[in-house]
């Protein structure tokens, strides 16, 4: 461990005691006042999945104008309240799906042959601004970018639209995806569909909250560190990390030729339906690097063995903030149901997790060629810290999170730089080892963050729980983000499921299943939190 960053760690973790008691004396002298919420989907279409859509196109029970239509009405009833759109293409997008009609009556009895070579065909999908789509906005919340747009697709957009896809829009991201809270100078801040004074999470902020409020069927995420599974945890839906590699990142910003970059960083899907994260995640990957991830083959549920863990134990847990009770809570309802099922079940000792926070940032601070954001400005130590405080006075042009995620950068996550080789080589020891306790037929139950949605302002406090999440980019491990219903105050909690690398589908398999036991994504309307 690392005195310097644990003494910060600590404080933090003080600060946020402070801060939640603060904040329900507040709450108590307002006055308990009904929140806004969405309005509700009164579309049946906007409720069905990817495999339940293409069987009523094939057949032609439904046209693509029909079902782009109607999740177009929803995002821009919803979009008003949310903010999380940064550039539609709502007209085009209109006329490819009347394309993908002609197409479908064309084909008559070979429309199966026809969705056989394009799965996804006439169906809506959202994109996140850091993925590149042709012709749309590339700025990635950053003034310094306003200008720039996308001169072409990045690899797996041009997948998804390969395989039929029709692109609605670019979705709302932090500044270079450098925050867990998606709030900028260029976009404004994005707000979360459960309640509009929190924070849908980063960087895949506005994917999440698209998802979250039922106007979109699925998205694209990036994740270097929780980007596609916080926001999946704080928006309530499912969200998949693949193995590291195995998903090409060419066409995203921000992006790096370091090699450890090209691992950690990772494209997958987001969606409020389990059953459709296999398919999405191969036809994402591209056929070679499927292939290793074997998603066809028949998994019985019964040869699983499940781990799991409540969060990091030990003194490293006494550090952290602690797991709310509601999230320990649902893995242990998992846990219970699927023990009823057969599954061997026995708790996890992770014993190579007390240097979980060093592992983590290292792994971020060695990263070499991947911009700054002050990169432009030539900036040292002393100017990202001038910058920073900057910030926190509406001075700069940069958001504050940024300036914290470029100042742990230049100061190695504030560790002295001879020792990230050895956090390394911890790193690829507790790699090996979780990989041998999972093999090929094991998984880990796990909190995803240890909280749910946090305000919007204070995410610098959560943001010291980050290793959560960038831990398992760093030893290259898969994992889903699992929705498991709201807690008392109407937000959406969950937990990760995790395997050894490229045993995606043991965790896409658990989703699935705890999907059908306990109902996965539900509407934020659904509770009226006060």
């Amino acid at each position: 461990m690392e005195l310097l960053l644990r003494l910060l760690l600590i404080f933090i973790k003080f600060i946020a005691f402070v801060a939640h008691a603060l904040q329900y004396v507040f709450i108590w002298a307002r006055g308990r006042q009904i929140k806004p919420n969405l309005p509700a989907n009164s579309n049946p279409l906007l409720l069905l999945s990817i495999q339940e859509l293409r069987t009523r196109l094939r057949s032609r029970q439904l046209t693509s104008v029909e079902l782009v239509g109607a999740y177009i009405e929803r995002i821009k009833v919803v979009n008003t309240l949310l903010n999380a759109v940064v550039e539609s293409r709502f007209d085009a997008a209109l006329l490819e799906a009347a394309s993908a009609d002609q197409l479908i009556a064309a084909a008559g009895g070979d429309a199966d042959q026809l969705f056989a070579k394009q799965p996804l065909l006439g169906l809506p999908v959202t994109v996140k601004e850091s993925c590149a789509l042709s012709g749309m906005s590339f700025a990635v919340g950053s003034l310094a970018r306003s200008e720039r747009r996308a001169d072409q697709d990045g690899v797996v957009v041009a997948r998804i639209r390969a395989a039929g896809a029709i692109p609605l829009l670019v979705s709302a991201t932090p500044e270079y995806c450098y925050s867990t809270d998606t709030d900028t100078l260029l976009n404004g801040r994005c707000r979360n569909p459960f309640d509009f004074e929190r924070t849908p999470g980063g960087s895949s902020g506005g994917e999440g909250a698209l998802n979250g409020a039922g106007a979109s069927l699925f998205g694209i995420g990036s994740d270097i560190g929780g980007s596609i599974r916080i926001p999946s945890l704080f928006c309530g839906i499912f969200g998949h990390k693949p193995t590291g590699g195995v998903v090409s990142v060419t066409g995203h910003f921000p992006n790096s030729s370091d090699a450890d970059f090209q691992q950690y960083l990772v494209l997958g899907p987001m969606t409020r339906f389990a059953v459709d994260l296999a398919q999405l995640l191969e036809l994402m990957a591209g056929a070679e690097a499927a292939a290793q991830l074997r998603l066809h083959e028949l998994l019985p549920l019964r040869q699983l063995q499940v781990h799991y863990a409540l969060g990091f134990e030990g003194l490293n847990g006494g550090m952290h903030q602690a797991v709310e009770e509601d999230i320990q809570t649902a893995i242990r309802k998992a846990v219970v149901h699927l023990q009823t099922l057969g599954l061997p079940v026995q708790r996890a000792r992770l014993a190579g997790f007390g240097d979980s926070l060093e592992i983590a940032l290292s792994g971020i601070a060695r990263l070499g060629q991947m911009p700054f954001v002050l990169d432009w400005e030539r900036s040292q130590v002393w100017q990202t810290v001038m910058q920073l405080l900057r910030s926190l006075c509406g001075k700069s042009r940069h958001t504050t999170n940024a300036l914290i995620f470029d100042l742990m950068r230049r100061t190695n996550a504030f560790m002295p730089s001879q020792r990230l080789e050895s956090y390394r080589r911890e790193a690829q020891t507790l790699a090996g080892q979780l990989t041998e306790l999972l093999g090929t037929t094991g998984v880990l139950l796990f909190p995803t963050m240890h909280a749910p949605a946090t305000r919007h302002g204070w995410t610098p406090l959560q943001l010291w729980g980050v290793d959560y999440t960038l831990l398992f980019n760093i030893l290259g491990l898969p994992a889903t983000h699992v929705p498991m219903g709201l807690n008392g105050q109407g937000l959406p909690i969950g937990f990760s499921v995790i395997a050894a690398p490229y045993q995606d589908r043991l965790c896409l398999r658990v989703a699935v299943e705890l999907e059908r036991a306990f109902g996965g994504w539900q509407p934020p309307n659904a509770t009226r939190s006060g």
